[in-house]
């Protein structure tokens, strides 16, 4: 009989700031399958890999035809590859274990996110959103593009497009269009600026659904959560809208055909499709700030799918804001003067981190507090000191006791080390596939002076990853106070160890003490000894001028500038 499994949250939301990681300056985050590895993308191109458990730096991706700033992160579904688009409208596919690059696909437009599709570990086609066109699915092997729909008209064809390309009113065609992958990459939820939830075939890009929003606004985010069960949409209207999904998780693809064609009777096709959506998503609570009406950006689901959390968009905030699923606010975050514009939950613990507009990602955690009645359950905490009266045999030897308990260990058993329970959260691993769980982490030097210039730029983490960030830094986070990008750790660092005139780069010669003086004369002075032996000469007048250089340290102090000319013409 299998043990109850232990849910990790247990009501516990993220509280503080724990800790924060920076490397240049990065954009977008995107944590593996099982929480081991968070993956960023920076402003020069690079993208790196942390591994979370120890805060280290394990991979760096450079490009060398890419060098504009990176708009998304995705990773496969075993973490094998990882892709990264960026505003030179370029898509970068990356093989994780080796750091090689596998391909690299230039689009028309500037992609704003893209994900590898779920269904195959080593994926080759991808799900890219640009900027001012509809959803594409991209083949990364050949470049080929496939343009998915993004509205229907009720005769079933597509929509004639305007003249000159522009609507009625003369704004563009097109705004940014949210779509994602199902769990199992069969379907795609693509979100329209009319409000509706289109529900796509990812074989035949057909159209088999579509869910109207209330309020009828553009749909800037469309997010599924990581077990398939829930969808939200982040729309215009400064509501974010929580839908229960009805189709299994598995098979969804022949599930949504199979109602297709057994919807008949409609006056038209939008409102079959209209009753399709019906058997498929359901709305379940919307989550909205009632007294400020603020945007929200980037929301997202907890690893669980039990908590949503969204942030505000408001310009230089960092706040965060956690539901359940009954629409009841939960939780408020507020973290530093800092515009936020990336956030992920982690998938297992109730961690999530947050990129803010200056290029740092910032851990939120559960502040722990220490509790020794966890380590005994029968422990009790004093509030002061009692005496404690032993009992008579309480250290008394029972041989027959120990007789017994012997008895019961079976020493001939056999342990089997091979077998394993599965972990419920990741129960859809299959045994065959080698997923990338961890990476050798990229050791950091103690001592930055030493290294070259090109290394210097970046700082794995935070100096001590014991401590909860550097005291000045922490306390500005923890009271609300903007953190100011000069106050990393990096440059605190090299505030310290170095002379203010001297660039951050700059390398300082240390000077010697009055004891290394006095062994560099001693040695200096045994030179001119071997010489003058050499040369038939007697040491005599060598060992007089060493007992007097010695007996005189500070006479030798003021001329050693003198005496090292003296042996370098000799």
């Amino acid at each position: 009989m299998n043990a109850p499994v232990v849910d990790p949250y247990q009501g516990e939301f993220p509280e503080t700031i724990e800790e924060y990681l920076h490397h240049g300056t990065m954009k977008c985050i995107a944590f593996n399958r099982t929480g081991t590895l968070l993956a960023a993308g920076c402003s020069n191109g690079s993208c790196v890999i942390w591994d979370f458990e120890t805060r280290g730096l394990a991979r760096e991706f450079r490009d060398k035809d890419c060098t504009a700033p990176i708009t998304s992160v995705s990773w496969s579904r075993y973490g094998h590859r990882l892709l990264a688009s960026a505003t030179d409208k370029s898509l970068t596919i990356w093989d994780v274990p080796t750091g090689e690059k596998i391909a690299r696909i230039t689009l028309q437009q500037t992609p704003l996110r893209a994900s590898l599709q779920p269904g195959s570990p080593t994926p080759s086609i991808c799900l890219a959103c640009p900027l001012s066109s509809a959803p594409l699915l991209v083949d990364l092997n050949t470049g080929s593009t496939t343009v998915l729909p993004v509205s229907v008209s009720e005769n079933g064809n597509p929509p004639a497009p305007n003249p000159r390309n522009k609507f009625a009113d003369g704004t563009p065609p097109f705004t940014p269009t949210a779509a994602t992958f199902d769990k199992h990459g069969d379907l795609i939820y693509v979100g329209n600026s009319k409000g509706e939830i289109l529900i796509v075939d990812s074989k035949t890009i057909q159209v088999h659904a579509v869910i109207p929003i209330p309020g009828g606004t553009v749909v800037k985010d469309i997010v599924l959560s990581r077990d398939g069960q829930y969808l939200l949409t982040n729309s215009n209207d400064r509501v974010i809208r929580v839908y229960k999904n009805i189709l299994p998780v598995k098979g969804s693809g022949e599930e949504i055909r199979n109602i297709s064609s057994n919807s008949n009777g409609y006056g038209n096709h939008y409102d079959k499709l209209k009753a399709n959506g019906a058997s498929c998503l359901i709305l379940s609570c919307e989550l909205s700030d009632a007294i400020t009406k603020i945007q929200w950006k980037t929301p997202c689901f907890s690893g669980n799918g039990e908590w949503i959390v969204g942030a505000s968009a408001n310009k230089g905030e960092h706040r965060l804001q956690i539901w359940d699923q009954t629409g009841r606010l939960v939780k408020i975050l507020d973290g530093p003067k800092e515009a936020l514009i990336d956030l992920a939950w982690h998938p297992v613990e109730p961690t999530i981190a947050t990129v803010s507009v200056t290029g740092f990602v910032y851990i939120w955690a559960k502040e722990h507090v220490e509790n020794w009645s966890a380590f005994a359950p029968d422990f009790v905490e004093l509030e002061e000191n009692e005496e404690y009266v032993e009992r008579e045999d309480e250290f008394d030897l029972n041989p027959r006791e120990e007789e017994a308990e012997e008895v019961v260990i079976d020493e001939n058993a056999e342990i089997d080390i091979e077998t394993y329970e599965k972990n419920a959260v990741f129960s859809d691993v299959e045994d065959s596939v080698d997923e990338v769980v961890f990476l050798p982490a990229i050791p950091s030097p103690d001592a930055p002076d030493e290294l070259p210039e090109k290394c210097l730029g970046s700082s794995s983490k935070l100096e001590d990853s014991n401590h909860s960030g550097s005291p000045s830094s922490m306390d500005a986070v923890q009271n609300g106070q903007a953190v100011p990008q000069a106050s990393s750790p990096m440059e605190v660092d090299n505030s310290t160890a170095e002379d203010p005139a001297e660039g951050p780069n700059s390398k300082r010669k240390r000077r010697l003490s009055v004891k290394g003086l006095e062994l560099q004369q001693s040695e200096k002075g045994k030179k001119p000894a071997t010489k003058n032996k050499s040369n038939g000469k007697s040491t005599k007048s060598s060992a007089k001028q060493m007992e007097s250089a010695n007996g005189n340290s500070s006479a030798f102090d003021d001329e050693a500038t003198e005496d090292d000319e003296v042996n370098i013409d000799s």
